[in-house]
Protein backbone atom coordinates (compact mmCIF):
# COMPACT_ATOMS: atom_id res chain seq x y z
CA UNK A 1 0.00 0.00 0.00
CA UNK A 2 1.13 3.27 -0.72
CA UNK A 3 0.96 6.21 1.54
CA UNK A 4 0.57 10.00 1.12
CA UNK A 5 3.99 12.13 1.89
CA UNK A 6 1.61 14.22 4.29
CA UNK A 7 0.59 11.74 5.69
CA UNK A 8 3.88 10.10 6.47
CA UNK A 9 4.59 13.76 7.72
CA UNK A 10 1.41 13.75 9.94
CA UNK A 11 2.35 10.65 11.36
CA UNK A 12 5.61 11.97 12.68
CA UNK A 13 4.62 14.71 14.35
CA UNK A 14 1.95 12.67 15.84
CA UNK A 15 4.83 10.82 17.76
CA UNK A 16 4.97 7.57 15.13
CA UNK A 17 8.75 8.27 14.05
CA UNK A 18 9.67 4.77 13.14
CA UNK A 19 7.04 4.80 10.29
CA UNK A 20 8.14 8.14 8.61
CA UNK A 21 10.65 6.28 6.69
CA UNK A 22 8.24 3.76 5.64
CA UNK A 23 5.76 5.64 4.54
CA UNK A 24 7.96 8.22 2.67
CA UNK A 25 9.52 5.15 1.28
CA UNK A 26 6.50 3.61 -0.10
CA UNK A 27 4.60 6.83 -1.11
CA UNK A 28 5.36 8.90 -4.48
CA UNK A 29 3.27 12.17 -4.92
CA UNK A 30 -0.25 13.15 -5.08
CA UNK A 31 -2.17 15.55 -7.34
CA UNK A 32 -1.92 18.76 -6.85
CA UNK A 33 -5.67 19.76 -5.50
CA UNK A 34 -6.67 23.32 -6.91
CA UNK A 35 -9.83 22.73 -9.63
CA UNK A 36 -12.06 22.56 -7.02
CA UNK A 37 -11.39 25.40 -5.52
CA UNK A 38 -14.18 28.13 -5.27
CA UNK A 39 -13.83 30.95 -7.73
CA UNK A 40 -15.20 33.95 -6.05
CA UNK A 41 -16.90 36.90 -8.20
CA UNK A 42 -14.94 39.34 -6.14
CA UNK A 43 -11.98 37.58 -7.37
CA UNK A 44 -8.71 36.37 -5.22
CA UNK A 45 -10.03 36.45 -1.62
CA UNK A 46 -7.56 36.70 1.73
CA UNK A 47 -7.04 34.24 4.67
CA UNK A 48 -9.24 31.60 2.89
CA UNK A 49 -9.08 28.98 0.77
CA UNK A 50 -12.72 27.42 -0.08
CA UNK A 51 -12.80 24.21 -1.33
CA UNK A 52 -16.44 22.10 -1.90
CA UNK A 53 -14.78 18.75 -2.90
CA UNK A 54 -16.51 15.55 -3.76
CA UNK A 55 -14.82 13.21 -1.81
CA UNK A 56 -14.67 15.01 1.07
CA UNK A 57 -18.54 15.65 0.57
CA UNK A 58 -19.03 12.19 0.17
CA UNK A 59 -17.36 10.84 3.25
CA UNK A 60 -19.22 13.15 5.43
CA UNK A 61 -22.56 12.37 3.83
CA UNK A 62 -22.10 9.13 5.17
CA UNK A 63 -20.46 10.07 8.28
CA UNK A 64 -24.21 12.08 8.89
CA UNK A 65 -26.11 9.42 7.61
CA UNK A 66 -24.94 6.42 9.50
CA UNK A 67 -25.00 8.61 12.54
CA UNK A 68 -28.36 8.92 11.75
CA UNK A 69 -28.85 5.41 11.47
CA UNK A 70 -27.17 4.49 14.40
CA UNK A 71 -29.59 7.11 16.04
CA UNK A 72 -32.79 5.73 14.78
CA UNK A 73 -32.18 2.16 15.49
CA UNK A 74 -31.32 3.10 19.23
CA UNK A 75 -34.33 4.87 19.44
CA UNK A 76 -36.28 2.02 18.29
CA UNK A 77 -34.95 -0.24 20.09
CA UNK A 78 -35.36 1.73 23.50
CA UNK A 79 -37.86 4.30 22.56
CA UNK A 80 -38.46 5.31 26.26
CA UNK A 81 -35.15 5.52 27.59
CA UNK A 82 -33.52 8.92 27.13
CA UNK A 83 -30.44 9.47 25.29
CA UNK A 84 -29.07 11.36 22.68
CA UNK A 85 -31.25 13.43 20.29
CA UNK A 86 -31.91 11.73 17.07
CA UNK A 87 -30.24 13.46 13.96
CA UNK A 88 -32.27 15.50 11.77
CA UNK A 89 -31.92 14.82 8.06
CA UNK A 90 -32.38 17.31 5.45
CA UNK A 91 -35.40 16.91 3.00
CA UNK A 92 -32.72 16.93 0.37
CA UNK A 93 -31.25 13.88 1.77
CA UNK A 94 -34.22 11.84 1.26
CA UNK A 95 -34.61 10.18 -2.44
CA UNK A 96 -35.48 7.47 -3.90
CA UNK A 97 -32.65 4.75 -4.96
CA UNK A 98 -33.31 1.39 -6.80
CA UNK A 99 -32.86 -2.24 -5.31
CA UNK A 100 -29.16 -2.01 -6.86
CA UNK A 101 -28.46 1.43 -5.71
CA UNK A 102 -30.10 1.02 -2.14
CA UNK A 103 -27.98 -2.62 -1.59
CA UNK A 104 -24.89 -0.59 -2.61
CA UNK A 105 -25.65 2.21 -0.30
CA UNK A 106 -26.93 0.58 2.34
CA UNK A 107 -23.08 -1.78 2.37
CA UNK A 108 -21.34 1.73 2.67
CA UNK A 109 -23.44 3.80 5.32
CA UNK A 110 -23.14 -0.05 7.43
CA UNK A 111 -19.66 -0.12 6.73
CA UNK A 112 -19.48 3.71 8.06
CA UNK A 113 -21.95 2.67 11.00
CA UNK A 114 -19.18 -0.17 12.27
CA UNK A 115 -15.84 1.58 11.59
CA UNK A 116 -16.44 5.36 11.81
CA UNK A 117 -19.78 6.60 13.25
CA UNK A 118 -18.56 6.58 17.09
CA UNK A 119 -15.62 8.26 16.34
CA UNK A 120 -15.28 11.89 17.16
CA UNK A 121 -14.10 13.81 13.48
CA UNK A 122 -12.43 16.51 15.33
CA UNK A 123 -9.85 14.21 17.52
CA UNK A 124 -10.12 10.89 15.51
CA UNK A 125 -6.86 10.53 14.36
CA UNK A 126 -8.14 7.85 11.53
CA UNK A 127 -11.01 10.12 10.96
CA UNK A 128 -8.72 13.21 10.66
CA UNK A 129 -6.18 11.59 8.08
CA UNK A 130 -8.32 10.35 5.87
CA UNK A 131 -10.15 13.64 5.43
CA UNK A 132 -6.91 15.25 4.99
CA UNK A 133 -6.28 12.87 2.22
CA UNK A 134 -9.46 12.57 0.15
CA UNK A 135 -9.04 16.98 0.49
CA UNK A 136 -5.79 16.56 -1.25
CA UNK A 137 -7.39 13.90 -3.75
CA UNK A 138 -10.28 15.75 -4.70
CA UNK A 139 -9.52 16.74 -8.33
CA UNK A 140 -9.72 12.73 -9.02
CA UNK A 141 -12.30 10.53 -10.12
CA UNK A 142 -11.21 7.75 -8.45
CA UNK A 143 -9.11 6.40 -5.14
CA UNK A 144 -7.46 3.06 -6.08
CA UNK A 145 -5.77 4.27 -8.88
CA UNK A 146 -6.72 1.84 -11.29
CA UNK A 147 -7.51 3.73 -14.12
CA UNK A 148 -4.97 7.16 -12.87
CA UNK A 149 -2.23 5.90 -10.97
CA UNK A 150 -1.16 9.46 -9.57
CA UNK A 151 -5.19 9.27 -8.42
CA UNK A 152 -4.00 5.83 -5.91
CA UNK A 153 -4.86 8.03 -2.40
CA UNK A 154 -3.30 5.00 -0.89
CA UNK A 155 -6.16 4.69 1.77
CA UNK A 156 -5.80 1.81 3.93
CA UNK A 157 -8.13 -0.80 4.71
CA UNK A 158 -11.70 -1.22 2.38
CA UNK A 159 -12.12 2.90 2.65
CA UNK A 160 -10.94 3.68 -1.20
CA UNK A 161 -12.87 0.99 -2.39
CA UNK A 162 -16.04 1.56 -0.15
CA UNK A 163 -16.15 5.41 -1.37
CA UNK A 164 -15.79 4.23 -5.04
CA UNK A 165 -18.75 2.19 -4.81
CA UNK A 166 -21.24 4.99 -3.71
CA UNK A 167 -19.65 7.69 -5.65
CA UNK A 168 -22.02 7.01 -8.85
CA UNK A 169 -24.71 7.05 -6.61
CA UNK A 170 -24.14 10.08 -4.45
CA UNK A 171 -23.23 12.25 -7.66
CA UNK A 172 -26.55 10.98 -9.32
CA UNK A 173 -28.99 11.93 -6.38
CA UNK A 174 -26.94 14.65 -3.93
CA UNK A 175 -24.19 16.09 -5.49
CA UNK A 176 -25.33 18.38 -7.26
CA UNK A 177 -27.40 19.79 -4.71
CA UNK A 178 -24.47 19.57 -2.40
CA UNK A 179 -22.16 21.58 -4.26
CA UNK A 180 -24.41 24.18 -4.95
CA UNK A 181 -25.02 24.79 -1.50
CA UNK A 182 -21.75 24.55 -0.60
CA UNK A 183 -20.81 27.62 -3.73
CA UNK A 184 -23.93 29.46 -2.40
CA UNK A 185 -22.50 29.93 0.87
CA UNK A 186 -19.34 30.71 -0.47
CA UNK A 187 -21.20 33.40 -2.20
CA UNK A 188 -22.32 35.11 1.18
CA UNK A 189 -19.40 35.05 3.20
CA UNK A 190 -16.86 35.92 0.68
CA UNK A 191 -17.65 40.11 0.49
CA UNK A 192 -16.53 40.05 4.21
CA UNK A 193 -13.96 38.07 4.00
CA UNK A 194 -12.71 39.97 1.11
CA UNK A 195 -13.21 43.21 3.06
CA UNK A 196 -12.20 41.74 6.48
CA UNK A 197 -10.46 39.24 6.43
CA UNK A 198 -7.03 40.88 6.68
CA UNK A 199 -8.02 43.15 9.34
CA UNK A 200 -9.49 40.13 11.49
CA UNK A 201 -6.66 37.99 11.17
CA UNK A 202 -4.29 40.60 12.35
CA UNK A 203 -6.22 41.44 15.19
CA UNK A 204 -6.82 37.61 16.18
CA UNK A 205 -2.75 36.59 15.85
CA UNK A 206 -2.24 39.87 18.17
CA UNK A 207 -4.50 39.10 20.69
CA UNK A 208 -3.37 35.59 20.80
CA UNK A 209 0.44 36.31 20.55
CA UNK A 210 0.82 34.45 17.63
CA UNK A 211 1.29 34.43 13.55
CA UNK A 212 -1.60 34.03 11.04
CA UNK A 213 -0.51 31.03 8.77
CA UNK A 214 1.15 32.62 5.82
CA UNK A 215 -0.86 30.33 3.55
CA UNK A 216 -4.17 30.73 3.03
CA UNK A 217 -6.48 28.51 5.66
CA UNK A 218 -8.26 25.47 3.44
CA UNK A 219 -11.91 25.53 4.69
CA UNK A 220 -13.70 22.47 3.22
CA UNK A 221 -17.39 23.64 2.57
CA UNK A 222 -19.55 20.37 3.12
CA UNK A 223 -23.37 19.84 2.85
CA UNK A 224 -22.29 17.57 6.38
CA UNK A 225 -19.97 18.40 8.75
CA UNK A 226 -20.10 16.86 12.43
CA UNK A 227 -22.39 17.79 15.45
CA UNK A 228 -21.21 20.68 15.77
CA UNK A 229 -21.87 22.25 12.46
CA UNK A 230 -17.96 22.80 11.71
CA UNK A 231 -14.54 21.83 13.40
CA UNK A 232 -10.57 22.37 13.07
CA UNK A 233 -7.92 19.86 12.78
CA UNK A 234 -4.08 20.71 12.54
CA UNK A 235 -1.33 19.48 10.98
CA UNK A 236 -2.02 21.02 8.34
CA UNK A 237 -4.40 23.43 10.09
CA UNK A 238 -7.90 22.70 8.09
CA UNK A 239 -11.43 23.88 8.99
CA UNK A 240 -14.37 22.06 7.72
CA UNK A 241 -17.80 23.94 8.08
CA UNK A 242 -21.06 23.00 6.59
CA UNK A 243 -22.74 24.50 4.61
CA UNK A 244 -26.85 24.03 5.40
CA UNK A 245 -26.20 24.00 9.48
CA UNK A 246 -28.71 26.76 10.78
CA UNK A 247 -25.89 27.74 13.21
CA UNK A 248 -23.51 28.86 10.04
CA UNK A 249 -25.56 31.45 7.96
CA UNK A 250 -25.68 34.75 7.73
CA UNK A 251 -23.24 37.05 9.61
CA UNK A 252 -22.49 34.23 11.76
CA UNK A 253 -20.60 32.42 8.77
CA UNK A 254 -18.19 34.47 9.71
CA UNK A 255 -18.07 34.28 13.43
CA UNK A 256 -17.61 30.58 12.68
CA UNK A 257 -14.68 30.71 10.27
CA UNK A 258 -12.26 32.77 12.54
CA UNK A 259 -13.94 31.12 15.60
CA UNK A 260 -12.31 27.99 13.80
CA UNK A 261 -9.27 29.03 12.42
CA UNK A 262 -8.37 30.43 16.09
CA UNK A 263 -7.96 27.06 17.30
CA UNK A 264 -4.97 26.80 15.37
CA UNK A 265 -3.65 29.97 16.88
CA UNK A 266 -4.40 29.70 20.93
CA UNK A 267 -1.32 27.86 21.56
CA UNK A 268 0.25 30.33 23.74
CA UNK A 269 -3.41 31.08 25.34
CA UNK A 270 -3.41 27.48 26.55
CA UNK A 271 -0.23 27.36 27.64
CA UNK A 272 -0.36 30.54 29.72
CA UNK A 273 -3.14 29.34 31.33
CA UNK A 274 -1.24 25.99 31.84
CA UNK A 275 1.69 27.91 33.10
CA UNK A 276 -0.40 30.17 35.32
CA UNK A 277 -2.30 26.95 36.83
CA UNK A 278 1.00 25.13 38.16
CA UNK A 279 2.52 27.86 39.38
CA UNK A 280 -0.31 28.48 41.76
CA UNK A 281 -0.75 24.59 42.24
CA UNK A 282 -4.40 24.75 40.53
CA UNK A 283 -6.07 22.09 38.11
CA UNK A 284 -5.77 23.05 34.45
CA UNK A 285 -9.47 23.95 33.10
CA UNK A 286 -9.78 22.01 30.27
CA UNK A 287 -12.03 24.43 28.21
CA UNK A 288 -11.44 27.82 29.69
CA UNK A 289 -8.86 28.46 26.35
CA UNK A 290 -12.14 27.10 24.37
CA UNK A 291 -14.48 29.46 26.01
CA UNK A 292 -12.41 32.36 25.45
CA UNK A 293 -11.93 31.79 21.97
CA UNK A 294 -15.75 31.94 21.66
CA UNK A 295 -16.03 35.52 23.87
CA UNK A 296 -12.76 36.75 21.88
CA UNK A 297 -14.06 35.55 18.44
CA UNK A 298 -17.58 37.87 19.21
CA UNK A 299 -16.28 40.50 20.68
CA UNK A 300 -13.64 41.09 17.80
CA UNK A 301 -16.40 40.67 15.12
CA UNK A 302 -18.93 42.76 17.11
CA UNK A 303 -18.28 45.71 15.08
CA UNK A 304 -18.64 43.97 11.70
CA UNK A 305 -21.88 42.13 13.01
CA UNK A 306 -23.01 45.94 14.08
CA UNK A 307 -22.33 47.41 10.10
CA UNK A 308 -18.79 48.92 10.67
CA UNK A 309 -17.35 49.45 7.29
CA UNK A 310 -14.05 48.22 5.96
CA UNK A 311 -12.81 51.83 5.54
CA UNK A 312 -13.06 52.17 9.69
CA UNK A 313 -12.70 48.51 10.97
CA UNK A 314 -9.60 48.06 11.05
CA UNK A 315 -8.22 51.25 12.68
CA UNK A 316 -11.22 50.51 14.76
CA UNK A 317 -9.43 48.00 16.27
CA UNK A 318 -6.18 49.58 16.74
CA UNK A 319 -7.08 52.03 18.15
CA UNK A 320 -9.96 49.95 20.55
CA UNK A 321 -7.21 49.32 23.29
CA UNK A 322 -6.18 52.63 24.18
CA UNK A 323 -9.40 54.64 24.93
CA UNK A 324 -8.55 53.65 28.87
CA UNK A 325 -12.46 53.18 28.89
CA UNK A 326 -14.50 49.92 29.29
CA UNK A 327 -16.59 49.55 26.90
CA UNK A 328 -20.53 49.33 28.29
CA UNK A 329 -22.34 46.78 25.79
CA UNK A 330 -24.61 43.20 27.02
CA UNK A 331 -23.18 40.21 26.14
CA UNK A 332 -24.93 38.47 23.08
CA UNK A 333 -27.47 36.34 23.62
CA UNK A 334 -26.12 33.82 21.21
CA UNK A 335 -22.62 34.25 23.20
CA UNK A 336 -24.21 33.18 26.64
CA UNK A 337 -25.95 30.14 24.74
CA UNK A 338 -23.13 29.33 23.44
CA UNK A 339 -20.89 29.41 26.32
CA UNK A 340 -24.08 27.84 28.26
CA UNK A 341 -24.74 24.60 26.62
CA UNK A 342 -21.15 23.75 27.09
CA UNK A 343 -21.61 24.11 31.13
CA UNK A 344 -19.12 27.19 30.80
CA UNK A 345 -21.35 30.01 32.36
CA UNK A 346 -18.75 30.48 35.25
CA UNK A 347 -15.64 30.99 32.52
CA UNK A 348 -18.03 33.64 31.06
CA UNK A 349 -17.79 35.58 34.16
CA UNK A 350 -14.09 35.33 34.14
CA UNK A 351 -13.52 36.25 30.86
CA UNK A 352 -16.02 39.55 31.14
CA UNK A 353 -14.34 40.38 34.36
CA UNK A 354 -10.57 39.88 33.72
CA UNK A 355 -10.28 39.35 29.45
CA UNK A 356 -12.18 42.21 28.66
CA UNK A 357 -9.75 44.66 30.26
CA UNK A 358 -6.91 42.82 27.77
CA UNK A 359 -9.10 42.93 24.68
CA UNK A 360 -9.92 46.78 25.62
CA UNK A 361 -5.67 47.65 25.92
CA UNK A 362 -6.27 48.08 29.66
CA UNK A 363 -3.50 45.10 31.37
CA UNK A 364 -1.46 42.63 29.39
CA UNK A 365 -1.70 39.53 28.23
CA UNK A 366 -0.07 38.03 31.17
CA UNK A 367 -1.43 40.08 33.61
CA UNK A 368 -5.00 38.78 31.82
CA UNK A 369 -4.33 35.31 31.92
CA UNK A 370 -3.05 35.12 35.75
CA UNK A 371 -5.90 37.04 37.21
CA UNK A 372 -8.50 34.99 35.48
CA UNK A 373 -6.26 32.04 36.99
CA UNK A 374 -6.18 33.08 40.27
CA UNK A 375 -10.08 33.63 40.36
CA UNK A 376 -10.29 30.43 39.37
Amino acid sequence: MRYHSAFAMRLAHLGFPLLIGMAIFLFAGSPASHAQEIDSVYGPLPVFEFHSGFWVNLHHFLYHEARAKSAAKAAMDAPSSPGSPLIKQTPGSIVTLNPAEQKIWDNAVDYYRENHSMKDMQINIDLILLKDQLSDFEDCDELTGKKKPLCDAGLPGKEGAVLESVAPIYRAHWWTDHNRANRRWVARVAPLVREQGVGLSERLAEIYQSKWPKEKIRVEVCAYANAAGAYTTLDPLRVTISSIDPRNQGSTALEVLFHESSHGLALPVQNAIARECRQRDKPIPRNLWHALIYYTTTEVLRPILQGANSETFTPALKSQGNTGQKPSRPIPDELRENLSQRGWDDYLHLLMTYWQPYLDGRVTFEDAIAHMVSAL
